[in-house]
Formats: structure tokens, sequence, C-alpha cells
């Protein structure tokens, strides 16, 4: 057997490096992606994971047995490069983990055995997006892609809503913990000087960073000290532009870009804050993020956006405080309304817990990769028994 699994992003080669070497995480859950990919060297004749976007070309065999390939793309994936990268491995097996349609019109040609893995959604605001999500989904449904594998409930019900079959779609789910852990609900405190905020994702315009500097200048008009803390990178331009529009705003005093942070300090911060942000606009392909899951597990009240990947559990006013997408105005309103009703606050607080409980899946997409290259009676009947169509999905499923 010969394993190549295909990521749009994520260095697995330096991650494996900075862990082997006791390095911090710098996402969650990244020592048990490295160690599982690890796993499947053990029983397979090669692995190879191919990341696309990457700082520069490399090709190294790692101390584990997996072969790492960066292929350095930078603004746009090279499709005839990549291909070309993935049949020089030869594979036997494909794993295919982000919307990269050409590579799934290939696989399909060459009759590789395949599946998809997707820890992001798909775009459906406009009639571009609704011509190019068809003639995907008909790839996807494609008997030569075996399984197609989504990132939480609200994913995989999109991808059933652009075409692909329920019997071929297993959502999965990130988290590695079994319970939210034990903190307390929280209250807002009383004679609250500074609204302290956090962010934590990638820092571009489609996150809704800028709404949210917006938002900041918007409550200082309103005389609210805001205390903003952004945890995080972008491109370089993007993160230049911030800089420059915290200035424009004067906004300094109020902001601080933290860069990357250990995944270990995350829920901290967070605990520490009053609100956690989550402001993604429409046009950004979410999953659905682990901020909000570490936010549950920190019982720190979400302020969230209307995005579609949110609706299906962020309720507003009852677990959440939701904003239009896009709208610094409404953002602002809506951090101005929970800071000023503390029973509010408290009930989305106490709310959280639950709301992290009805977010678990049994399938962790490492288990769902073993047991197709398993391939055994019995992983066949799990694997079919973990369809968004069989009766254990239903009642989570419906919209």
């Amino acid at each position: 057997m010969r394993l190549v699994i295909v990521q749009y992003a994520g260095d697995y080669a330096e991650a494996f490096q900075r862990l082997a070497k006791g390095g911090s995480e710098t996402y969650y859950a990244q020592k048990y992606s490295v160690d599982a990919v690890t796993e499947m060297a053990k029983r397979a004749e090669s692995v190879t994971v191919i990341c696309c976007m990457t700082p520069k070309f490399e090709d190294l065999v790692l101390e584990n047995g997996v072969r790492a390939i960066g292929c350095g793309f930078s603004d746009k994936i090279n499709s005839q490069k990549l291909i070309q990268l993935i049949s020089q491995q030869n594979p036997t097996h494909l794993v295919i983990r982000a919307t990269i349609p050409d590579v799934f019109k290939w696989a399909i040609k060459t009759k590789i055995r395949t599946i998809a893995v997707f820890a992001e959604s798909i775009v459906t605001k406009t009639w571009r997006n609704k011509i190019r999500n068809y003639f995907f989904a008909k790839l996807l449904n494609n008997e030569q892609i075996e399984w197609v594998g989504t990132y939480g409930i609200t994913s995989s019900l999109l991808f059933k809503e652009i075409g692909v079959k329920p019997d071929k779609i297993i959502p999965w789910d990130f988290l590695l913990e079994t319970n939210p852990g034990s903190l307390l609900p929280k209250k807002f405190p009383t004679g609250l000087n500074t609204l302290k905020l956090f962010y934590a994702g990638a820092l571009a315009q489609s996150k809704g960073v800028g709404d949210i500097l917006e938002a900041v200048a918007k409550l200082r008009e309103r005389h609210i000290s805001v205390d903003l803390k952004m945890a995080g990178k972008g491109k370089v331009e993007e993160e230049e532009f911030f800089a420059k529009r915290v200035e424009e705003l004067q906004i300094k005093d109020s902001v601080e870009f933290l860069g990357m942070i250990a995944t270990s300090t995350l829920e901290d911060k967070m605990r520490d804050s009053d609100v956690v942000l989550v402001t993604s606009r429409h046009e950004y392909p979410e999953g659905f993020p682990l901020t909000i899951q570490h936010a549950l597990r920190t019982r720190t009240p979400i302020v969230a956006s209307d995005h579609p990947m949110f609706k299906t559990h962020l309720k507003h006013g009852v677990n959440s405080m939701i904003f239009e997408a896009g709208n610094s105005v409404a953002l602002a309103e809506c951090l101005e309304k929970l800071i000023s009703d503390s029973a509010l606050y408290h009930n989305i607080s106490v709310a959280s817990h639950s709301t992290w409980y009805e977010l678990r899946l049994s399938v962790k997409w490492a288990e769902l990769i073993d047991r197709w290259l398993d391939d055994t009676p019995e992983s066949k009947q799990w694997l079919f028994e973990q369809r968004l169509a069989s009766e254990y999905y239903n009642p989570k499923s419906r919209p």
C-alpha cells in the first residue's frame, strides 16, 4: 500500500520536526495529526504528505519514515504540478483534504482508491459558486471516490445540499476531549472599566478582522474602553493593512496583535477575556471553527457572525450573540447589548457546556482514514454505520 495525503496548507515536515524537539503545538490536536500519520506509515509501504501552500519547495523523508513534500505554492495552486507530484509517488490509496477538482478528476481517471476528508466547507453564495459546486458534487459522487468526510454536521449538510449523496458523507469531529472541563459559568464583572475582547484566527478581511477593528472604534466613540487581543497571522500585505488601519482609526492603545501563540495558552486567554469574537464573512469557507469549541469550554460568551456554518448550533441570545457578517455597526451593537445585560451574559455562559456536548461526533478524522485503509468487513461496516444517511445521524442532521 502506497498512501498519499494531499492537503491545502500546513507544513507537515516543519510540524514533525518542531514537535520532535519538544516544541509547542501551533494549532489544536497538531501532535495528534502528526502522530496519526506516523502510525499510518508503520502499516504501509510508503506514506507521503503533500502540502500545497508552503514558503518553498521541499522534498524530505522524515525520521518517522513519512515523505513530506511542500509544493511551494503561494497564491494559487498549480494543479498540473500538484498532480505530477502525486503521480510520482505511484499511490495505491489517495486521501484528498482540499477541494481541488482537478485532483479528483485525475484520481477518477487513473482509478486510484480515493477518499475526501475536508476540514473546511464550501462557498455557496454566488451563481458561479453554485455552478462550480454542482460539478464538484458530481465528481464526489463518482464511485471511485469511496467516502466524503466532512468536519461537523453543518458542513455535512451543506455538502448534501449541493448534491453529494448522504450515503457517501461521513461527518467527523476534531476534538479529542470527552468532556468540556469543570469551569464555572461566568458573570459579567460589575464596575467593569475595560471590555476585554479576544480573537484567534487568520488575520484576513474574509475572517472579519477589519470589521472588528471598526467595531472597536465605534465602541470607543460611545465611551466604552476596549482591550482587544488578536492571536494569529495573515499574509504580509493584510497584516500591514490592519496595522495601518489601527493607526487610521486611532485605536492603537486598544489593540494588541499577539502573532501565533501556543495552543496550550489559548483557553487561558479566552477565560481571561470578557468576549470571544468569531467574525467570519460568508465568503470564508469555514468548517466549524475550533475557536468556538475552545470558547465553549472556557464559558466565555461568544459573539459570532451569521455565517452559514454557525447557524445550526449557535443561537442568538441563547448560547451566543449573532450579528450580520461584515457589518461593524451591528457587531458593536451586539457587544454593547451583551455587556449591558448581566443576566443575558450569564445565561449564555451557562449554556456553553451543553452546546459543546451537542457538537460532539463519534468519528475522528484519523480513525476515518484508518478504517478505510483497514478494508476489513468489520471496518467497512463501521464506515457504513457512520454515514450521514444512517439512523445514528438522522436526529442531528435535521436543519
